[in-house]
């Protein structure tokens, strides 16, 4: 078990991108880590849009980066509605400032664009943000996942195998 003893919050909010979600969320728990779901507190359950449910452990206001070793940001139209919360944008800076790693996929680096903590990395996500990165001083980068620093990226649903063994890794080390 790889990631034993490691915790990671994953943020959720309507039409999350079901795979985005529950894969990594499982392939973590696969490797030993507790995963905790933050909504944003609009909903008691959250739909994916492919019809998945998912119910959060918390909202994202009722806990603290310092409390997680990482965060992940899946896609979908969920990344749109996450960033409007400043309890979701606060968390994903005290996590970059702690230097801990911070996962996205897909639309999920809208959450980090919001956050203010792209500028000077390489990215990537659906070409439907290309230029949401670039504009907020990321450098674009068409690979299926990568790690930069402590950001791992992931660009969209088939990458997700990509994404995950990234993440475990970075995760892993920390």
């Amino acid at each position: 078990m790889r990631l034993a003893g490691k915790r990671v919050l994953f943020f959720i909010e309507t039409e999350f991108e079901d795979l985005e979600y529950w894969v990594p969320k499982m392939r973590l728990i696969e490797e030993g880590a507790e995963v905790v779901t933050a909504g944003t507190g609009s909903a008691e359950v959250y739909h994916g849009k492919q019809g998945v449910k998912a119910v959060p452990d918390t909202t994202a206001d009722k806990v603290s980066a310092a409390d997680f070793d990482a965060v992940v940001s899946p896609g979908g139209w969920c990344p749109d509605k996450l960033r409007r919360y400043e309890s979701v944008l606060n968390i994903v800076r005290e996590t970059d400032r702690d230097g801990k790693i911070i996962g996205a996929i897909c639309h999920g680096g809208w959450v980090l664009v919001s956050a203010g903590i792209v500028k000077g990395h390489k990215a990537t996500g659906s070409k439907g943000i290309k230029d949401d990165l670039v504009n907020a001083g990321a450098e674009w980068v068409d690979e299926p996942a990568f790690r930069d620093g402590n950001q791992v990226w992931g660009r969209v649903v088939k990458d997700i195998p990509d994404f995950c063994r990234e993440l475990v890794k970075a995760i892993e080390s920390g």
